[in-house]
Protein backbone atom coordinates (compact mmCIF):
# COMPACT_ATOMS: atom_id res chain seq x y z
CA UNK A 1 0.00 0.00 0.00
CA UNK A 2 1.17 3.51 -0.85
CA UNK A 3 0.27 6.38 1.45
CA UNK A 4 0.53 10.09 0.73
CA UNK A 5 2.60 11.75 3.43
CA UNK A 6 3.61 15.40 3.15
CA UNK A 7 4.08 15.39 -0.60
CA UNK A 8 5.53 11.90 -1.00
CA UNK A 9 4.02 8.48 -1.67
CA UNK A 10 5.54 6.03 0.77
CA UNK A 11 4.98 2.43 1.80
CA UNK A 12 2.85 1.57 4.80
CA UNK A 13 6.00 0.79 6.83
CA UNK A 14 7.50 4.18 5.95
CA UNK A 15 4.36 6.17 6.74
CA UNK A 16 5.35 7.53 10.13
CA UNK A 17 4.91 10.76 12.02
CA UNK A 18 6.55 12.19 15.13
CA UNK A 19 5.37 11.39 18.65
CA UNK A 20 5.45 15.18 19.11
CA UNK A 21 2.78 15.72 16.47
CA UNK A 22 -0.10 17.55 18.15
CA UNK A 23 -2.56 15.39 16.24
CA UNK A 24 -1.34 12.48 18.36
CA UNK A 25 -0.69 14.39 21.58
CA UNK A 26 -3.90 16.41 21.69
CA UNK A 27 -6.21 15.26 18.87
CA UNK A 28 -5.45 18.61 17.22
CA UNK A 29 -6.34 18.22 13.57
CA UNK A 30 -9.13 17.57 11.09
CA UNK A 31 -10.05 14.76 8.74
CA UNK A 32 -12.44 13.51 6.10
CA UNK A 33 -13.59 10.03 5.14
CA UNK A 34 -14.40 9.88 1.42
CA UNK A 35 -15.78 7.11 -0.81
CA UNK A 36 -14.50 5.93 -4.18
CA UNK A 37 -16.94 4.15 -6.52
CA UNK A 38 -15.93 2.77 -9.92
CA UNK A 39 -12.94 5.05 -10.19
CA UNK A 40 -14.89 8.17 -9.17
CA UNK A 41 -14.47 9.98 -5.85
CA UNK A 42 -17.99 10.68 -4.61
CA UNK A 43 -18.80 14.24 -3.52
CA UNK A 44 -15.10 15.10 -3.24
CA UNK A 45 -15.67 18.85 -3.45
CA UNK A 46 -18.14 18.80 -0.56
CA UNK A 47 -15.74 16.77 1.57
CA UNK A 48 -12.86 19.14 0.85
CA UNK A 49 -15.00 22.19 1.58
CA UNK A 50 -15.87 20.70 4.96
CA UNK A 51 -12.23 19.86 5.65
CA UNK A 52 -11.09 23.39 4.81
CA UNK A 53 -13.89 24.93 6.88
CA UNK A 54 -13.02 22.69 9.84
CA UNK A 55 -9.37 23.71 9.51
CA UNK A 56 -10.28 27.39 9.31
CA UNK A 57 -12.43 27.11 12.43
CA UNK A 58 -9.48 25.82 14.48
CA UNK A 59 -6.97 28.20 12.79
CA UNK A 60 -5.10 25.36 11.11
CA UNK A 61 -3.52 26.30 7.79
CA UNK A 62 -3.77 23.44 5.29
CA UNK A 63 -0.50 23.51 3.30
CA UNK A 64 -2.21 22.44 0.06
CA UNK A 65 -4.74 24.21 -2.13
CA UNK A 66 -8.10 22.60 -2.82
CA UNK A 67 -6.89 21.67 -6.31
CA UNK A 68 -3.75 20.08 -4.88
CA UNK A 69 -5.85 18.09 -2.39
CA UNK A 70 -8.00 16.81 -5.27
CA UNK A 71 -4.93 15.63 -7.17
CA UNK A 72 -3.35 14.09 -4.05
CA UNK A 73 -6.52 12.09 -3.35
CA UNK A 74 -6.73 10.92 -6.97
CA UNK A 75 -3.05 10.00 -7.14
CA UNK A 76 -3.21 8.06 -3.88
CA UNK A 77 -6.00 5.96 -5.40
CA UNK A 78 -4.00 5.49 -8.59
CA UNK A 79 -0.88 4.51 -6.64
CA UNK A 80 -2.90 1.75 -4.97
CA UNK A 81 -4.74 0.72 -8.17
CA UNK A 82 -7.98 1.30 -6.28
CA UNK A 83 -11.30 1.68 -8.07
CA UNK A 84 -13.69 1.11 -5.16
CA UNK A 85 -12.82 1.96 -1.59
CA UNK A 86 -12.41 4.53 1.12
CA UNK A 87 -10.08 7.52 1.41
CA UNK A 88 -8.99 8.92 4.76
CA UNK A 89 -7.60 12.45 4.42
CA UNK A 90 -5.99 13.82 7.59
CA UNK A 91 -4.41 17.17 8.42
CA UNK A 92 -2.74 17.45 11.83
CA UNK A 93 -1.31 20.51 13.56
CA UNK A 94 2.13 19.02 13.07
CA UNK A 95 5.18 18.66 15.27
CA UNK A 96 5.41 20.99 18.24
CA UNK A 97 6.54 21.18 21.83
CA UNK A 98 4.79 19.65 24.83
CA UNK A 99 2.01 21.98 25.86
CA UNK A 100 -1.25 23.02 24.26
CA UNK A 101 -0.09 26.09 22.33
CA UNK A 102 -0.85 25.19 18.70
CA UNK A 103 1.13 28.11 17.30
CA UNK A 104 4.38 26.42 18.22
CA UNK A 105 3.62 23.88 15.49
CA UNK A 106 5.10 25.34 12.32
CA UNK A 107 4.41 22.66 9.70
CA UNK A 108 1.08 20.81 9.54
CA UNK A 109 1.19 17.13 8.60
CA UNK A 110 -0.97 15.84 5.74
CA UNK A 111 -1.52 12.18 4.99
CA UNK A 112 -3.95 10.26 2.81
CA UNK A 113 -4.83 6.56 3.05
CA UNK A 114 -6.75 4.85 0.24
CA UNK A 115 -7.96 1.36 1.08
CA UNK A 116 -11.06 -0.82 1.23
CA UNK A 117 -13.51 -0.62 4.13
CA UNK A 118 -16.36 -2.74 5.50
CA UNK A 119 -17.94 -0.85 8.38
CA UNK A 120 -20.77 -3.36 8.83
CA UNK A 121 -21.14 -6.93 7.49
CA UNK A 122 -23.24 -7.35 4.33
CA UNK A 123 -26.06 -9.07 6.20
CA UNK A 124 -26.70 -5.88 8.19
CA UNK A 125 -27.88 -4.16 5.00
CA UNK A 126 -30.28 -7.04 4.36
CA UNK A 127 -31.50 -7.61 7.93
CA UNK A 128 -30.88 -4.29 9.68
CA UNK A 129 -28.89 -2.89 12.59
CA UNK A 130 -29.46 -3.22 16.31
CA UNK A 131 -28.99 0.02 18.27
CA UNK A 132 -28.86 1.02 21.92
CA UNK A 133 -28.98 4.47 23.46
CA UNK A 134 -25.68 5.37 25.11
CA UNK A 135 -25.47 6.99 28.53
CA UNK A 136 -22.52 9.01 27.19
CA UNK A 137 -23.91 12.37 26.12
CA UNK A 138 -22.92 14.05 22.86
CA UNK A 139 -20.49 16.92 23.38
CA UNK A 140 -22.48 20.15 23.56
CA UNK A 141 -22.41 22.35 20.43
CA UNK A 142 -21.72 25.20 22.84
CA UNK A 143 -18.44 23.49 23.78
CA UNK A 144 -17.23 22.15 20.40
CA UNK A 145 -19.17 22.77 17.21
CA UNK A 146 -20.26 19.51 15.54
CA UNK A 147 -19.44 21.23 12.23
CA UNK A 148 -15.75 20.79 13.06
CA UNK A 149 -14.76 17.28 12.02
CA UNK A 150 -11.76 16.96 14.30
CA UNK A 151 -9.44 14.13 15.28
CA UNK A 152 -10.80 14.13 18.82
CA UNK A 153 -13.37 11.31 18.75
CA UNK A 154 -13.16 10.17 22.37
CA UNK A 155 -16.75 11.23 23.02
CA UNK A 156 -17.92 8.96 20.20
CA UNK A 157 -15.58 6.14 21.21
CA UNK A 158 -17.00 6.04 24.74
CA UNK A 159 -20.47 5.62 23.28
CA UNK A 160 -19.21 2.97 20.84
CA UNK A 161 -17.80 1.02 23.78
CA UNK A 162 -21.29 0.99 25.30
CA UNK A 163 -22.73 -0.38 22.04
CA UNK A 164 -20.15 -3.16 21.82
CA UNK A 165 -20.60 -4.09 25.48
CA UNK A 166 -24.36 -4.27 24.95
CA UNK A 167 -24.00 -6.53 21.93
CA UNK A 168 -25.37 -3.84 19.60
CA UNK A 169 -24.09 -2.61 16.25
CA UNK A 170 -24.27 1.09 17.07
CA UNK A 171 -25.23 3.57 19.79
CA UNK A 172 -27.52 6.58 19.68
CA UNK A 173 -26.08 9.63 21.42
CA UNK A 174 -28.34 12.15 23.14
CA UNK A 175 -27.55 15.76 23.96
CA UNK A 176 -27.92 17.36 27.38
CA UNK A 177 -31.59 18.14 26.65
CA UNK A 178 -32.32 14.47 25.97
CA UNK A 179 -32.73 14.96 22.23
CA UNK A 180 -31.15 12.61 19.71
CA UNK A 181 -27.94 14.05 18.23
CA UNK A 182 -26.47 11.28 16.08
CA UNK A 183 -24.86 7.88 16.38
CA UNK A 184 -21.17 7.34 17.12
CA UNK A 185 -20.14 7.69 13.48
CA UNK A 186 -23.35 8.19 11.51
CA UNK A 187 -26.30 10.54 11.17
CA UNK A 188 -29.75 9.15 11.96
CA UNK A 189 -33.08 9.49 10.15
CA UNK A 190 -36.57 8.40 11.17
CA UNK A 191 -39.63 7.91 8.98
CA UNK A 192 -42.97 8.72 10.58
CA UNK A 193 -46.21 8.64 8.57
CA UNK A 194 -44.25 9.08 5.35
CA UNK A 195 -42.30 12.07 6.68
CA UNK A 196 -38.50 11.94 6.90
CA UNK A 197 -36.87 13.63 9.91
CA UNK A 198 -33.28 14.03 11.10
CA UNK A 199 -31.73 15.93 14.03
CA UNK A 200 -30.46 19.48 13.38
CA UNK A 201 -26.90 20.69 13.90
CA UNK A 202 -28.10 22.50 17.03
CA UNK A 203 -28.81 19.08 18.57
CA UNK A 204 -25.18 18.08 18.08
CA UNK A 205 -25.35 16.44 14.65
CA UNK A 206 -22.55 16.66 12.11
CA UNK A 207 -23.63 18.04 8.74
CA UNK A 208 -22.93 14.75 7.02
CA UNK A 209 -22.21 14.63 3.29
CA UNK A 210 -24.25 11.43 2.90
CA UNK A 211 -26.94 12.99 5.09
CA UNK A 212 -27.25 15.82 2.58
CA UNK A 213 -27.29 13.41 -0.36
CA UNK A 214 -30.17 11.48 1.21
CA UNK A 215 -32.11 14.71 1.80
CA UNK A 216 -31.63 15.61 -1.88
CA UNK A 217 -32.77 12.16 -3.01
CA UNK A 218 -35.81 12.30 -0.73
CA UNK A 219 -36.81 15.71 -2.10
CA UNK A 220 -36.58 14.29 -5.64
CA UNK A 221 -39.08 11.65 -4.54
CA UNK A 222 -41.38 14.44 -3.26
CA UNK A 223 -40.95 13.25 0.30
CA UNK A 224 -41.58 15.63 3.19
CA UNK A 225 -38.14 16.16 4.76
CA UNK A 226 -37.29 18.24 7.81
CA UNK A 227 -34.85 18.70 10.67
CA UNK A 228 -36.48 18.06 14.03
CA UNK A 229 -35.58 17.56 17.66
CA UNK A 230 -36.21 13.88 18.27
CA UNK A 231 -36.61 12.00 21.54
CA UNK A 232 -35.87 8.34 22.20
CA UNK A 233 -39.61 7.71 22.06
CA UNK A 234 -39.75 9.23 18.57
CA UNK A 235 -37.15 6.71 17.46
CA UNK A 236 -38.78 3.76 19.25
CA UNK A 237 -42.16 4.45 17.62
CA UNK A 238 -40.90 5.35 14.13
CA UNK A 239 -42.11 3.44 11.09
CA UNK A 240 -38.52 3.22 9.80
CA UNK A 241 -35.08 4.21 11.04
CA UNK A 242 -31.82 4.30 9.12
CA UNK A 243 -28.30 5.66 9.48
CA UNK A 244 -26.20 7.52 6.94
CA UNK A 245 -22.47 8.04 6.67
CA UNK A 246 -19.66 7.91 4.15
CA UNK A 247 -18.43 4.54 5.39
CA UNK A 248 -21.87 3.22 6.39
CA UNK A 249 -23.68 4.57 3.29
CA UNK A 250 -27.38 3.93 4.13
CA UNK A 251 -27.84 1.32 6.86
CA UNK A 252 -31.34 0.22 7.95
CA UNK A 253 -32.18 -0.10 11.66
CA UNK A 254 -34.64 -2.72 12.92
CA UNK A 255 -34.15 -2.69 16.70
CA UNK A 256 -33.52 0.15 19.16
CA UNK A 257 -33.20 -0.45 22.90
CA UNK A 258 -35.01 -3.77 22.51
CA UNK A 259 -37.91 -2.23 20.58
CA UNK A 260 -38.71 -3.59 17.13
CA UNK A 261 -38.80 -0.81 14.55
CA UNK A 262 -41.69 -1.02 12.10
CA UNK A 263 -42.03 -4.52 10.69
CA UNK A 264 -38.64 -5.57 12.02
CA UNK A 265 -37.22 -5.48 8.48
CA UNK A 266 -35.63 -2.67 6.43
CA UNK A 267 -38.47 -0.33 5.51
CA UNK A 268 -39.74 0.45 1.98
CA UNK A 269 -38.63 4.11 1.96
CA UNK A 270 -35.21 3.12 3.29
CA UNK A 271 -34.85 0.59 0.48
CA UNK A 272 -35.97 3.10 -2.18
CA UNK A 273 -33.47 5.71 -0.97
CA UNK A 274 -30.75 3.05 -0.86
CA UNK A 275 -31.48 2.13 -4.47
CA UNK A 276 -31.37 5.81 -5.49
CA UNK A 277 -28.12 6.30 -3.62
CA UNK A 278 -26.44 3.34 -5.30
CA UNK A 279 -27.49 4.57 -8.74
CA UNK A 280 -26.10 8.02 -7.98
CA UNK A 281 -22.72 6.74 -6.82
CA UNK A 282 -22.24 4.97 -10.15
CA UNK A 283 -22.32 8.23 -12.11
CA UNK A 284 -21.48 11.09 -9.72
CA UNK A 285 -17.91 11.92 -8.73
CA UNK A 286 -14.45 13.11 -9.69
CA UNK A 287 -12.69 10.64 -11.96
CA UNK A 288 -9.28 9.63 -10.64
CA UNK A 289 -8.11 9.16 -14.23
CA UNK A 290 -5.63 6.64 -15.55
CA UNK A 291 -2.15 6.00 -14.19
Amino acid sequence: MKIYLDGKYVSEDEAKTSVFDHGLLYGDGVFEGIRLYGGRIFRLEQHLDRLLNSAKAIMLTVPLTKEQLVEACCETCRQNKLKDGYIRLVVTRGVGSLGLNPFRCKNPTVFIIADTIDLYPDEVYRKGLKLVTASTQRTSPAAVSPSIKSLNYLNNILAKIEAVNAGADEAIMLNSQGHVAECTGDNIFVVRRGKLETPPVSAGALIGVTRQVVIELAVKRDMDVSEANLTRCDVWTADEVFLTGTAAEIAPVVNVDGRIIGSGHPGPLTLKLTEDFRKLTRTDGVSIGAK
